[in-house]
């Protein structure tokens, strides 16, 4: 047994070796599109931030998923962003896989500046709606009386840039149209379905997705416009980014 793990040791060493050196190649041709979908999700982050200037808390509207699903609590706020770290950090393994395994359809540079696509696209169509619009955030600490629902003018540009950084980034308000989480995990998702090879993994990976939806607008912390809006939304991008980019 151990002669066996000591003689495969090599073996996997050299096709992460010959991997990397492909992937550094694509890298080198690609680097800018990597860049530009990195340096975007910080303007995405920066103009959550800047809509939290403009909310104004209120009544929570009224809506179809509140009146359907029992309110978790704040004491189960941590669900819904456990099964998103789940489906995000399980997604960020599987794009490269193929320094490890011997079976691969996609180099990870390339998916990865295939998800950047799907990602900014989406990205730039939510912040035009959030800005659009600004509804009462249901989130706890978006509601009337909450010290977090509105912030004051900041005191510098510095004070904008830095997003109040992590506070600013886990506390936000008034981006709700539609859900970031959403995007990410829809986007994730569709991409196993174009390229993943194991079809259980496949639907287990779309109900994940609606079960991530439900516990969002349980959690209180989207209404349901702002899931079913990332459901047609970011599967039309794809669908539209596909056809333009096939491949």
């Amino acid at each position: 047994m151990l002669l066996s793990v000591d003689r495969q040791a090599p073996k996997l060493w050299r096709k992460i070796y010959t991997e990397a050196l492909i992937e550094i190649s694509l890298l080198g041709e690609n680097w800018k599109l990597i860049l530009a979908g990195l340096v975007f999700q910080y303007i995405h982050g920066l103009a959550a931030h800047g809509v939290h200037y403009l909310h104004r808390p209120g009544a929570t509207l009224q809506d179809v998923g509140f009146f359907l699903l029992p309110e978790l609590g704040q004491d189960k706020f941590y669900m819904s962003e456990t099964l998103f770290a789940f489906i995000f950090g399980s997604f960020i393994l599987w794009t490269f896989h193929p320094f490890v395994f011997q079976s691969k359809r996609i180099y990870t540079v390339l998916i990865w500046c295939r998800i950047f696509a799907y990602l900014v696209v989406s990205q730039c169509l939510r912040i035009v709606t959030f800005y659009s619009t600004q509804l009462p955030g249901p989130n706890y600490h978006c509601r009337e009386g909450s010290k977090l629902a509105r912030l004051p003018p900041p005191e510098s540009f510095l004070e904008v840039l830095l997003i109040n950084f992590p506070q600013g980034v886990v506390y936000g308000c008034g981006d709700l149209i539609f859900s970031s989480h959403m995007i990410f995990t829809l986007v994730f998702v569709r991409t196993y379905q174009k390229y993943g090879t194991r079809r259980c993994i496949k639907q287990f990976a779309w109900l994940l997705a609606v079960v991530q939806s439900l516990l969002i607008i349980a959690s209180r912390k989207h209404y349901t416009v702002d899931i079913v809006v990332a459901w047609y939304t970011v599967n039309l991008v794809a669908f539209y980014v596909d056809w333009k980019l096939p491949g």
